[in-house]
């Protein structure tokens, strides 16, 4: 290519010697000028670190997007199963999923100083996180759940500074809390201004999933960010079986389209697909800027409220979108 190339040139300033405003000089003058200019610099290409950051912010806003259809799909899937039920089958088929790659790949089994984390991301992601949840949606809206859940990333860093030491700066914190004060008051306001028991389930969520988002995003440090859900989807099934069959036979089931399409997401996409990304991102942005992007995770339900659900869009969603993107873009360029 390079032979090529310098053929071209060469051509080209033999072509234009006769015209005005060419160089008048033979070829071979031209060649040597520009040889004697020294070799041509090289355009600057991104740093393995930066491409590193890129491509785990990327994963990181992949997991938030599957997360953000989360609640409508809980919601049809609500519309066919109990709650028990759904949380039960969802786990149950997100572990054969999860199990069924491990063993294609031939992934060895964790070491043991592994498994107490890998049971803690088990209690908070897989377990504690959908049944919170899925008990709020049983009377609370998934615009009104959605921005509840807006207060995760914050809960997230505050877990991630306990337990891993993390020290994020000043203008981070700063930012973080206003994104999080904007969320509480699109909260506040449209509850009335009183909490319900739904609240109280939806802040128990915050609380198991924060934990398991941390313990998550230490483990895929060591390991791939697939293998830790796909672990902890597999130690919950000595529980989920049984729960499975437990659930069934207290709660009728209605299969519809959208019970089995809500179904199949949230085991598929939220459970097992979302949260390999999730972690990977994680692991490669660290856990404080990765919880930041959750921010946008309540802004992206409303949307799919609107457009699955046919539920009303308050005013006040643009004015707290506007805030909250914001604090997204000022977390992301601190540093954690």
């Amino acid at each position: 290519m390079r032979a090529e190339s310098s053929a071209i040139a060469q051509d080209s300033v033999a072509v234009g010697g006769g015209r005005e405003g060419t160089d008048p000089r033979p070829a071979t003058s031209a060649a040597r000028s520009s040889a004697d200019a020294g070799p041509a610099t090289p355009a600057p290409t991104p740093s393995p670190d930066r491409r590193l950051r890129t491509g785990g912010t990327l994963q990181a806003a992949l997991g938030v997007t599957a997360f953000s259809l989360t609640f409508p799909a809980t919601a049809w899937g609500l519309e066919g199963f109990g709650p028990w039920s759904l949380v039960a089958v969802r786990s149950v088929l997100a572990a054969v999923i999860a199990g069924g790659c491990l063993l294609a790949l031939r992934v060895r089994p964790p070491g043991r100083r592994h498994w107490a984390g890998l049971a803690v991301v088990a209690a908070g992601v897989v377990v504690g996180f959908p049944l919170l949840t899925t008990l709020a949606l049983r009377t609370s809206t998934t615009a009104h759940a959605a921005v509840v859940v807006g207060l995760l990333p914050l809960t997230t860093a505050l877990c991630s500074a306990l337990r891993m030491g993390t020290r994020p700066s000043r203008t981070f914190w700063t930012a973080a809390l206003a994104g999080a004060a904007a969320v509480l008051a699109f909260t506040v306001t449209r509850s009335g201004g009183a909490l319900t028991t739904a609240d109280l389930f939806l802040f128990g969520a915050l609380l198991v999933c924060a934990a398991g988002y941390t313990e998550g995003g230490r483990l895929a440090r060591v390991m791939p960010g697939w293998q830790v859900i796909g672990w902890a989807l597999v130690l919950c099934l000595p529980l989920s079986v049984p729960g499975v069959l437990l659930a069934l036979s207290y709660e009728p089931v209605r299969l519809t389209a959208h019970s089995v399409a809500g179904l199949l997401w949230v085991a598929a996409g939220s459970q097992f697909l979302g949260l390999v990304v999730w972690y990977r991102g994680m692991a490669a942005i660290g856990i404080p800027k990765a919880s930041q992007l959750q921010l946008a995770q309540p802004l992206l339900t409303l949307v799919w409220s609107v457009l699955l659900l046919g539920e009303q869009l308050t005013p006040a969603a643009p004015l707290t979108a506007a805030a909250v993107l914001v604090c997204i873009a000022v977390t992301q360029r601190t540093s954690a």
